[in-house]
């Protein structure tokens, strides 16, 4: 008998996500369970870390290229629209382009989306410090919930997924969300998405796990997280991170690893999961692209490409995507 009925919705959420996951074969976990409030601060930390380069390939293109950026999403006409940002996070590469669309006068509200009560607060904050002229418009909210809310959001819009939180999904996940996406948009509005390119695998691989330890422990913060969420008693003395990039599908793959043959009990599912010793919760994939790939891909998703940007050393790619005119 679960205890579930007594959760809040959003726990509710999260416990039935993990009574499915934990009964799959092999085990697995949405890295969208990651963001917690503690999560959401130990990613702050992986994008200073040298080795994670997508942060800091992607701040390049904006540096470069922030003004031709702000006039390929700015409606032609010059009215005023609605600048959606999913996973926003702190802002940092946004802020650029808030910057160049403040600085040419165009007429905008800024709606950055996130999961993360703290980091929005964190964000809107800075903002207002920032940037006081900004009209911000903050939504604490999961993507399936803001995909849905932008079908009711009047006027035009450019929407805007960063950090190549895209990879994220597997192939098919991908390009239905893409075709959700794409749906309540006119020929008129634009999307920004960002891409991280396929490269040296060992540079690749070295970004998701550290010599500092800190993308394992933002792994392993997701069993910390269950414990305190769903009352369950995961022993991270006995989980690790483990990593691996494949040149083949351009796939990281990201696991928690169990050390040892043992028991975990979960409170709010009355449950208790057996994990034999080496067994893995497979927690997130990471998908690595070339500009071929991108293309096919958004021509499947019924969008065309609009313009590319890239860094130097074309690490990273920012797609300006809009409709297919019919």
């Amino acid at each position: 008998m679960s205890n579930s009925s007594l959760l809040s919705p959003a726990v509710e959420d999260l416990a039935q996500h993990v009574a499915a996951g934990l009964s799959r074969t092999p085990k697995t976990l949405s890295s969208m369970y990651f963001y917690d409030d503690a999560g959401s601060r130990l990613f702050q930390r992986i994008m200073e870390l040298p080795e994670y380069y997508p942060t800091r390939a992607e701040f390049a293109i904006f540096q470069e290229h922030g003004a031709a950026i702000a006039r390929a999403l700015s409606p032609s006409a010059g009215d005023e629209f609605a600048l959606v940002e999913l996973g926003a996070g702190d802002g940092a590469k946004t802020k650029l382009l808030l910057k160049e669309l403040l600085r040419s006068g165009t007429a905008f509200t800024y709606a950055p989306v996130d999961i993360s009560a703290g980091a929005m607060t964190g964000l809107v904050e800075a903002l207002n410090q920032e940037l006081p002229a900004l009209h911000v418009a903050p939504v604490v909210s999961d993507y399936a919930t803001a995909l849905r809310e932008l079908r009711t959001r009047p006027g035009s819009k450019a929407v805007l997924f960063l950090g190549s939180n895209i990879g994220n999904f597997g192939p098919a996940e991908r390009l239905d969300f893409l075709r959700k996406l794409a749906a309540p948009l006119t020929p008129a509005d634009r999307l920004l998405i960002g891409f991280d390119l396929q490269k040296d695998p060992r540079r690749i691989r070295a970004a998701y796990d550290d010599a500092q330890g800190v993308t394992a422990a933002f792994n392993l913060n997701l069993l910390t997280r269950i414990n305190r969420e769903l009352g369950a008693d995961f022993d991270l003395a006995q989980w690790q991170h483990y990593t691996d990039y494949s040149p083949l599908n351009g796939a990281v793959r990201s696991f928690l690893v169990s050390t040892r043959a043992q028991q975990v009990h979960i409170d709010a599912l009355d449950q208790t999961i057996d994990f034999a010793a080496w067994e893995v919760i497979h927690t997130e994939n990471s998908y690595k692209f070339t500009l071929p790939q991108l293309d096919e891909l958004a021509a499947a998703a019924g969008l065309r490409v609009v313009a590319t940007f890239t860094d130097p050393a074309a690490d990273f790619a920012d797609l300006v995507l809009a409709t297919q005119e019919n």
